[in-house]
């Protein structure tokens, strides 16, 4: 089992920056990749962007060049720094990791963390 626990998140201005925080904790044979999805309100949850263990990087295209997404392999710790923040992307932020829970699984196991409230407003 995997727990997730992001951190980070609140009230930040337009234009202001924030960042994110989601450290892992348990057992799992090995990290596909990790990432951070988020859901407003009356909105399905869509993906903000994902890095994979190689350190491959995909940013949804409303976020590109104003958010970044980082690794800390030894911390367990994926981070999203949000910059140039805009009232859009006011959500539930959450933190995703996909693994594999032995050596040669073909299954992709999928986690989820509690996610955290960002809330873009003056």
């Amino acid at each position: 089992q995997v727990q997730l626990v992001e951190s980070g998140g609140g009230l930040v201005q337009p234009g202001g920056s924030l960042r994110l925080s989601c450290a892992a904790s348990g057992s799992i044979f090995s990290i596909d990749a990790m990432g951070w999805y988020r859901q407003a309100p009356g909105k399905e949850r869509e993906l903000v962007a994902t890095i994979t263990s190689q350190d491959t990087t995909n940013y949804a295209a409303s976020v590109k060049d104003r958010f970044t997404i980082s690794r800390d392999n030894a911390k367990n710790t994926v981070y999203l720094q949000t910059n140039s923040a805009k009232p859009e992307d006011t959500a539930v932020y959450y933190c995703n990791l996909k693994g594999r829970p032995w050596s040669g699984s073909r299954v992709v196991l999928n986690y989820w963390g509690q996610g955290t409230q960002v809330t873009v407003s003056s």
